[in-house]
């Protein structure tokens, strides 16, 4: 962990009355992990105790790894949720569904947590057997479940670091890269949808790292450490300091999205965003509402009558 980011983590605690001391170092992901498979009741091909155990094996793989060299204590972990929702099960061991990825941060001085990431994935699609253990190796390909939730791992990780020091995610970013290519590399004739490079539908997870990876996007993500760090984690001392840099995140957003339009990680930055960003500028002066309400409508246009809210 960098400095600035314990320091920060061990305040926050400390002010809402929970800080505890812990021996040793723990893994850096809490993850919770739900899953939903109503809709494979009545299928055939479902093994339901196979699924039950599922759950418990995802949240093993995820936090019960070790995913970077720093040391966490287990106040600072990161805080996130895959909520898994299985629909079709078209053979023995095989399940097609979507996932929803959700990673928080605390918020210093306060007892908030600020959503960091919010994606959809619409092609949660895999095969498990008991008798087959996640195995990852971050230089080969195994299996797409396990691929599938170490690029999360990664993603979630990249997200969280940059919000605490300028760039700083940029080796997990890389990591959750890799992962990607190497999905993308097991079979270029039938590569899985979610890491589909070719086709019209650019909402994948591949296109997600690619944005991330990509130039244009690079002023977005330094973007998120002042947003978080000068802006959120000051809030309660200088609100109009923090909503200067909430602007200024916009408006670096708004250029982004000259170079890359309908960009997937701008649709969920503002599935994690909107509704913060709403809440944080709904105090702000007439003129700045005017003109976060512009941005807001013209980038995130499925919430333009919750940011509409802002000039009436």
């Amino acid at each position: 962990m960098t400095t600035i980011k314990k320091y920060s983590c061990l305040i926050i605690i400390s002010l809402c009355g929970l800080l505890s001391f812990h021996n040793g170092h723990a893994q850096e992901l809490n993850c919770i992990v739900t899953l939903n498979y109503n809709q494979l009741v009545s299928q055939q091909n479902t093994d339901n105790a196979n699924l039950d155990q599922l759950r418990s094996v995802i949240g093993d793989f995820i936090n019960a790894r070790r995913w970077t060299n720093d040391n966490y204590n287990p106040e600072e972990r990161i805080s996130c949720k895959i909520n898994i929702n299985l629909v079709r099960s078209p053979a023995q061991g095989v399940y097609e569904g979507t996932a929803q990825v959700v990673a928080t941060r605390p918020v210093f001085g306060t007892s908030y947590e600020s959503v960091i990431l919010n994606f959809i994935d619409r092609n949660f699609n895999f095969s498990y057997l008991p008798s087959n253990p996640m195995y990852y190796n971050e230089n080969t390909y195994s299996d797409e479940l396990t691929q599938t939730l170490a690029f999360y791992a990664y993603l979630i990780l990249a997200v969280d670091y940059d919000t605490f020091s300028k760039l700083g995610g940029n080796l997990y970013l890389q990591k959750a890269l890799q992962t990607a290519n190497l999905a993308t590399g097991v079979n270029p004739a039938g590569v899985p949808a979610g890491w589909n490079t070719t086709g019209g539908d650019r909402r994948n997870r591949y296109w997600l790292i690619d944005n991330l990876n990509n130039q244009i996007m690079l002023p977005v993500r330094e973007s998120m450490y002042s947003y978080h760090r000068l802006g959120l984690d000051k809030f309660t001392e200088n609100p109009i300091t923090a909503r200067q840099q909430v602007m200024s995140m916009l408006n670096t957003i708004q250029q982004a999205s000259k170079g890359m339009p309908s960009a997937v990680y701008i649709n969920s930055f503002f599935d994690a965003k909107g509704e913060e960003i709403y809440k944080i500028m709904a105090e702000a002066s007439k003129d700045d509402r005017q003109k976060a309400f512009t941005i807001l409508s013209q980038l995130d246009p499925a919430k333009t009558e919750t940011y509409r809210k802002l000039i009436r």
